[in-house]
């Protein structure tokens, strides 16, 4: 039966994931896999998650189990606001970080607005701006047409400051600021995206935009990258005028975000728990993120470049020009190494001899015999 007669207009526009057609296809426990952002199984709290369930459970029984506030359970909005000095009424809780940049989408744009981003950007928020057929342009090209005197339209800005992915770079203060002032004169949104801000490994600390500039910014967070992926659970701080437009949509999306998990998340971060397991996560993924440097730089073959994040879970080799990561990955997979190709990251469909690296996932005793077989397979191209 042919069922395309049926389909809405934003089928067209839907892309497919090709980190999740790996997933799909392939065994990551069966191959050196560099290519997805799963964090590391051992900095997951399973001791603690386990005791602070039976504590949600005696503590609050058959609520817990309940359906709950579209804008999430008091107790974890209230701890987050405690952590992050953001007033309760500025919080709203999501179901994954993913949820809430296509949340903030779908409620900013129409068919054939603009949403600025950087070049490369985030696979998953490219994959919801195209979802809504949103045009996309880069923040230097919008900056660029402002200053000829033009009038671009935009209705927000998608960035990720803190080690972004897929680059692992962090926009300074200055750079920061220079958005914001660009936002005031372009007239538009700013959505930060920030799931890998706690997990800093070296350099300072740079102040939020939201802290710069809270009125004009949505500032996305996840407890995927800091407690476990498993519970799908962010937030959103922002205005509460755009906020209350938010909770409208998520009613019509999932009712409320996950209870129980809810009630574990806050018991977690309230308990100072988040912190101790925080510490132990830095503390390894430094060292694997120091690792793989070291073993780029003993393998990598002339003409290979890679950026150095101070923290998250990416960084991002530039090759050669003559090579295309797309038509390389199936070697490279034959061989026994992933990775995700860096054009799928360029909203323009450049960058095709970058490919993104995590660091995260694979056992650190196992990266080199990785690297060495990606490096032997570039070497070859």
């Amino acid at each position: 039966m042919d069922y395309t007669k049926y389909y809405s207009g934003d089928i067209p526009s839907l892309m497919r994931s090709p980190v999740r057609e790996i997933f799909r296809k392939v065994d990551l426990n069966a191959i050196f896999s560099f290519a997805g952002g799963y964090p590391h199984s051992s900095t997951f709290p399973v001791e603690d998650i386990r005791r602070i369930s039976s504590e949600v459970l005696d503590k609050y029984g058959a609520k817990a189990l309940q359906y709950g506030a579209t804008q999430g359970v008091p107790e974890l909005r209230e701890v987050i606001s405690k952590r992050y000095s953001v007033p309760v009424s500025n919080i709203q809780i999501t179901t994954s970080s993913q949820q809430g940049i296509d949340v903030c989408t779908r409620v900013l744009i129409d068919p054939g607005d603009t949403v600025l981003c950087s070049n490369p950007t985030y696979l998953g928020a490219l994959q919801s701006f195209k979802s809504y057929r949103a045009n996309m342009m880069t923040i230097s090209e919008f900056r660029e047409r402002l200053s000829r005197g033009e009038n671009p339209k935009a209705k927000f800005c998608y960035v990720i400051p803190d080690f972004q992915n897929p680059s692992g770079e962090t926009m300074t203060l200055e750079q920061r600021k220079e958005l914001v002032e660009l936002a005031q004169k372009g007239d538009f949104i700013i959505v930060e995206d920030s799931p890998y801000r706690e997990l800093r490994y070296s350099g300072e600390e740079v102040p939020t935009i939201y802290s710069l500039c809270p009125e004009r910014t949505l500032h996305l967070g996840s407890f995927s990258k800091i407690f476990a992926p498993g519970f799908r659970l962010g937030w959103i701080f922002g205005p509460e005028e755009l906020l209350d437009k938010i909770y409208v949509v998520k009613q019509s999306l999932d009712l409320c975000p996950p209870i129980f998990d809810q009630y574990i998340a806050a018991e977690f971060m309230g308990s100072g728990a988040l912190d101790r397991n925080l510490q132990k996560s830095i503390s390894l993924y430094r060292k694997k993120r120091d690792h793989l440097l070291s073993l780029l730089e003993k393998y990598m073959p002339e003409g290979v470049s890679w950026t150095y994040p101070e923290g998250g879970l990416f960084l991002f080799l530039t090759l050669p020009p003559h090579i295309d990561t797309v038509a390389l990955y199936d070697k490279a997979l034959s061989a026994g190494v992933a990775y995700v190709a860096g054009s799928f990251f360029h909203i323009d469909g450049s960058g095709k001899n970058t490919m993104r690296m995590n660091f995260s996932f694979l056992d650190i005793e196992r990266m080199e015999e990785g690297i060495r077989i990606l490096a032997k397979v570039l070497e070859e191209d």
